[in-house]
């Protein structure tokens, strides 16, 4: 029952989306229909909270006078309460029914005004607050004066208010505390958005079933984790994944460097019920400029999916900088894979795991990155496992990836396993998809640490080395099919019996052409 409404709830809201899809660009719509499905989630969290808070004086949130001095004393109140509690505020004419309503009405139903200052004072309502860092700037991207809405204001007005009247009839069923059928709603639109957003999505979406691999892999054997992070944490799907797969993660951490993606990756932490003291994220770059408050911590899970060959600065400055200074060489200009491993390495906290999905060059290109491979391998010792990928499975690109597995304290020392899974996955129109059986199989040999006909090999750390710590996983799977042997003597005698056989079919078939009044093809 419980996937029905799921699967209703995620029809309902991309029919919505559709609404502005003739409208704009995939990547800006995106931005609008996410943005007021998180101003309606608030509004009902907030009308929630407040009638709960109300219902031992019989009082109703939304029917509270803000006018009388006894409804102003009210809502102080509550206002302090909320935000405590819910991290923001929102007065009872603020609420997203009372605008959908009047968006609704035939004449006087002018809302954009409204709409602009009540997602202004979700955000100042929170100033000078513990949640004033979560809230800033969430909305920015909502711009409703923009042309893309209409032509005229009346256009832009009518456009807004009939998408948040779609949205007002559905139930996000928010009171249902066993069920986060809204947040996988979110994710669900988030995921559709990216496939329909080629190269750029990218920059913030992983792909559902790379995400629960890695989540898989970073939380075996664990039931709680006190820390999870994401370096580049696009849309927070990622981290959220990992919550998926252990009874409790303390603390989400992440950075993000697009600030519209880091505005999407804010609102899906509060939309999926992160309370906003257990998660900090921040908008900058993680190479150049790493988030000061971050800076001493080390994470028990870190999972990333870092853009892949990204351009960064190698700038000598880095050299002293304590993320890269112990290997004595930096990451090309060109590609920085490597620099964020790098970066993940100094994070990784002991007993804790990190996987992150890179490009299949990590895995044999020379120079400086071979160098940072020998370090990690001979010095550290970090290198785990080495999984490789399906071409095409990530949006806008289709090149082969693996996932890099490190951790500082390896209960395999001796041996590093490597997993060639390029060959499981279903194709689907342009698309290569792992299928859950190709999930499992890639998880479970992980956890098992075994060597598989032409799937797995768990190498002896000498192999690596006598391979000059060359990754290139057919160096150590074979997957190598023999082709079948041909009988050549059979061949011909086939051949023979054919070349007897001839002349009695070239009979039939001068036989028919006879017939048919045509001439004979010998």
């Amino acid at each position: 029952m419980a996937d029905d409404t799921k699967k209703t709830l995620q029809t309902q809201l991309w029919n919505i989306a559709n609404t502005l899809r003739g409208k704009m660009g995939a990547d800006e719509f995106r931005d609008y229909i996410l943005g007021f499905i998180f101003y309606k989630y608030l509004s009902e969290r907030m009308h929630l909270f407040a009638d709960e808070i109300l219902k031992h004086d019989g009082i109703v949130f939304a029917e509270i006078d803000e006018s009388s001095k006894q409804g102003k004393e009210m809502l102080a109140a509550i206002q302090e309460e909320s935000v405590g509690r819910l991290g923001y505020f929102l007065k009872p004419s603020e609420l997203f029914h009372k605008v959908a309503e009047k968006g609704a009405r035939k004449e006087d139903n002018f809302i954009l005004e409204d709409l602009t200052a009540i997602l202004k004072h979700i955000e100042a309502s929170t100033m000078g607050h513990a949640s004033e860092d979560d809230f800033e700037g969430l909305f920015e991207d909502l711009d409703l004066g923009s042309s893309k809405l209409g032509k005229t204001e009346s256009q832009k007005n009518e456009l807004i208010a009939k998408v948040l009247s779609h949205l007002d009839k559905i139930d996000f069923r928010l009171a249902d505390t066993e069920a986060d059928v809204l947040g996988d709603a979110y994710e669900y639109l988030i995921g559709q958005f990216a496939s329909g957003a080629g190269k750029k999505a990218g920059e913030f979406y992983t792909p559902q079933e790379v995400s629960i691999i890695l989540a898989k892999i970073v939380t075996t054997g664990k039931k709680k984790l006190k820390s999870v992070y994401d370096p580049t944490c696009g849309s927070g799907s990622l981290l959220l994944r990992v919550a998926k797969e252990v009874e409790d993660v303390g603390h989400f951490y992440g950075q993000e460097m697009n600030p519209t993606t880091y505005n999407l990756a804010r609102m899906n932490m509060i939309l999926h019920g992160v309370h906003y003291q257990r998660f900090d994220l921040k908008n900058e770059d993680t190479l150049e400029h790493p988030a000061p408050e971050h800076a001493d911590l080390r994470f028990e899970a870190i999972v990333a999916n870092p853009p892949f060959s990204a351009n960064w600065s190698a700038s000598a400055i880095h050299e002293s900088d304590d993320r890269f200074s112990a290997y004595g060489k930096l990451a090309p200009k060109t590609k920085a894979d490597f620099a964020f491993v790098q970066h993940m390495v100094h994070h990784l906290d002991r007993g804790a795991t990190m996987a992150c999905v890179l490009p299949h060059g990590v895995l044999f290109r020379g120079a400086a990155e071979g160098h940072i491979r020998r370090y990690l391998i001979e010095d550290c010792n970090y290198l785990d496992a080495v999984i490789g990928l399906p071409a095409n499975i990530f949006y806008g690109t289709g090149i082969p990836t693996c996932i890099l597995v490190l951790k500082k304290q390896r209960e395999n020392p001796d041996d590093i396993l490597f997993i060639d899974a390029s060959q499981g996955f279903e194709k689907v129109g342009n698309q290569n998809y792992l299928r859950p059986d190709d999930i499992e199989r890639i998880v479970s040999t992980y956890r098992k640490r075994e060597s598989i006909e032409k799937f797995s090999k768990v190498a002896e750390r000498s192999e690596v080395e006598g391979n000059d710590y060359n990754l290139n996983i057919p160096r150590y799977v074979d997957t190598f099919d023999q082709e079948e042997s041909v009988d050549l003597s059979d061949i011909a005698t086939k051949l023979t019996a054919l070349e007897k056989e001839m002349p009695e079919t070239n009979s039939v078939i001068a036989g028919f052409c006879k017939e048919l009044g045509i001439k004979a093809p010998f």
